[in-house]
């Protein structure tokens, strides 16, 4: 193996989380990942990491090495991309990760067409609503609805969510359609969510914000299941129409207090900050921007 190898076995250790979390991403036996890093360190003259049976730290030198090889990995892959004359040429893996509903509801065609146009990229994807470190575990993308917080991460926005008050006309017909929100405390609610809690905020015409608590009949933390129940006269919900918007076209669900201007949020595609973003990541956050954008088409119900 080479000294570019080796640096980027060393970043992934590093960024990993331990040897044995690096050997796992990179699909080779942990004592090959060790070795490795011990004649790393044979031929620097120099300890990277401090190892104890119970945890793993960077060294002064292993901390200025990690800096130093990952901004030479980062030139290297640009020069090597400006050089190979393909810049169409789109390849490798795809690590990425996105929330589920979005995921399953959203990203089948986009990866679909994706694929087929670049035969030789393949991808790993996982759905789920759990918070994924993306340096930890590896991946290269993630599609996040929220508003970001954490430095050590860049984004790019994707789309406009936008959300629904709602509920199925039975239910209305049963417990009477409210007309202010003095009106939702006779109503039964369903809740995104585990939270004790959910407030839920209105900005009425004339720009003024109004706050209201909403205490759920049931909650749960998958959005689809609630629409669900929803439709099935068990309350009204405060939804993201991305997921609720195939009910609300067919008149399973209607919306309420319609006079209100709901919140909204915007989906990103976040990625480690300070590490070389890949084409077939470029390419694939600008695919899913131009097809999404800030009317997409769930909202066109």
């Amino acid at each position: 193996m080479g000294q570019l190898e080796d640096m980027a076995m060393f970043v992934r250790i590093v960024e990993a989380g331990s040897i044995t979390k690096a050997a796992e991403q990179l699909d080779v036996a942990k004592s090959a990942v060790s070795r490795r890093l011990k004649d790393l360190e044979s031929r620097l003259g120099n300890q990277l990491i401090s190892r104890t049976t119970r945890q793993s730290n960077l060294t002064e030198a292993g901390e200025h090495y990690y800096r130093q090889a990952n901004n030479i990995l980062s030139e290297v892959d640009a020069l090597n991309e400006q050089t190979s004359g393909a810049p169409t040429r789109i390849e490798g893996t795809l690590k990425m990760t996105a929330p589920l509903s979005f995921g399953l509801m959203h990203l089948n065609d986009v990866i679909d067409e994706y694929a087929n146009q670049h035969p030789n990229l393949s991808f790993d994807l996982d759905f789920s609503d759990r918070h994924v470190d993306l340096i930890e575990e590896g991946y290269e993308l993630a599609i996040r609805i929220r508003e970001l917080q954490d430095s050590s991460y860049q984004a790019k926005r994707l789309a406009l969510i936008r959300y629904a008050l709602c509920a199925s006309p039975e239910y209305l017909e049963k417990m009477g359609t409210p007309e202010t929100l003095e009106d939702l405390k006779e109503h039964e609610f369903l809740q995104y969510g585990l939270s004790k809690t959910s407030n839920l905020e209105l900005t009425d015409a004339q720009g003024k914000k109004h706050n209201y608590t909403i205490n759920a009949k049931i909650k749960a933390t998958n959005g689809e299941f609630l629409v669900d129940l929803a439709v099935k006269n068990h309350g009204i919900i405060f939804i993201p129409t991305f997921i609720a918007y195939q009910r609300l076209a067919k008149g399973e669900l209607v919306p309420i207090l319609e006079q209100y201007q709901l919140p909204t949020l915007n989906a990103y595609a976040v990625y480690p900050k300070n590490r070389f973003l890949s084409q077939r990541c470029r390419h694939l956050i600008d695919f899913i921007a131009e097809r999404f954008g800030d009317d997409p088409y769930w909202d066109e119900f």
